[in-house]
């Protein structure tokens, strides 16, 4: 998978959280065209942790996706977190991107290679 896009050399992809919301996420979201196709749409809850190096494009510590997000219940709030052989779990407090009006919140998660528990 990697090497799908041919960039110059020297390339490196590497966005503030703010440039993430503002140049990709809301783009994609309005359905608008990004410049340069760096972030892949991939559902990561079907993959373990260490399986999405093989799947991104780009990086060695860090690659970035655009994901579907599922809820555990039809008609509930809580998102579904179940991936692979376990599910993510959220930590710490949420921090909000954008200033001065927050347009988004980044979430720590970590995976937990259990099953998730009933809530």
């Amino acid at each position: 998978m990697k090497g799908e896009l041919e960039l110059p050399p020297g390339f490196r992809f590497h966005p503030t959280d703010e440039e993430l919301v503002n140049h990709y996420l809301c783009r994609k979201c309005a359905g608008q065209p990004i410049a340069v196709p760096a972030i892949k749409e991939v559902d990561l809850y079907k993959f373990d942790p260490w399986q999405l190096p093989e799947i991104g494009f780009y990086g060695e510590k860090e690659w970035y996706f655009f994901s579907p997000r599922d809820r555990k219940y039809p008609n509930g709030s809580r998102p579904n977190r179940a991936a692979g052989s376990g599910y993510w779990k959220a930590t710490g407090a949420d921090k909000p991107i954008g200033k001065p009006k927050a347009l988004g919140i980044k979430k720590a998660l970590v995976f937990t290679p259990e099953k998730p528990p009933k809530v």
